[in-house]
């Protein structure tokens, strides 16, 4: 079910079963918008179902905060458009081309291309392997960009970030809102699931110098600026 944060922003928790992350509905009064497309069919299911029984639209544009599988394996299930960076655009074109089978995901993990946790949660979503399909997103972006909902606006962030390079933070200056998604995360592909210094401080500089009062984040629930600087310190070790 959707959970209601502000007058303008909804979320519906994850499951940590599948790895399933926190979906964002933003409701504007021209336009909607949905922070991530989910993992599977079934979950972009659930997620409108809920949106549905609240009364509001589908929405009119879903933003993909980076290109990993829980956060896009649901976009060709989706309604309306697909927003990302580039770099992810670029990922996902490279990852549906991969082949979905027991051996090859296996060979993936042994060479580096995935890992073991997302092979165990993507078994769990897909009981069969051959329902998988990855489909890449409509929009890439390079640089920052607003989109107008008509009463609250949302400015589009392609940064790099501890989790992965691809990484899109969306701001929304009406709420005071900061959509994080996992970016605050270990980065278990470049760097064995450890934290980069020099990223790390390069993300924390830009999260403090964002005006915002929550943050929202891919598989937690939204919390406090105050809180998310504290997590980032305590990465660091200050």
């Amino acid at each position: 079910m959707l959970e209601k944060l502000t007058e303008h922003v909804y979320y519906m928790k994850g499951e940590e079963k599948t790895d399933r992350p926190f979906l964002y509905y933003i409701k504007g009064k021209d336009y909607s918008v949905a922070i991530d497309a989910g993992n599977s069919k079934a979950h972009v299911e659930s997620f409108y179902k809920s949106i549905q029984e609240n009364g509001f639209e589908l929405p009119h544009y879903t933003m993909i905060t980076h290109w990993h599988w829980d956060h896009t394996f649901g976009i060709p299930y989706i309604h309306g458009k697909t927003v990302g960076t580039e770099l992810t655009r670029q990922k996902l074109i490279e990852v549906s081309k991969w082949v979905w089978t027991e051996e090859e995901m296996n060979r993936r993990q042994s060479s580096g291309e995935d890992i073991e946790f997302c092979n165990q949660c993507i078994k769990e979503e897909y009981k069969d392997l051959s329902e998988i399909v990855v489909k890449t997103i409509d929009i890439g972006i390079i640089q920052e960009m607003e989109y107008d909902l008509g009463d609250i606006t949302l400015k589009l962030i392609p940064r790099d970030s501890t989790h992965s390079r691809d990484s899109l933070f969306i701001y929304i200056p009406e709420e005071k809102i900061l959509v994080i998604g996992d970016a605050d995360c270990e980065d278990h592909y470049e760097n064995d699931g450890k934290f980069d210094r020099c990223r790390l401080d390069s993300m924390r500089a830009f999260i403090g110098s964002i005006d915002f009062k929550y943050a929202l984040l891919g598989h937690d629930f939204p919390e406090t600026k105050e809180s998310s600087i504290k997590y980032l310190n305590e990465c660091i070790g200050y």
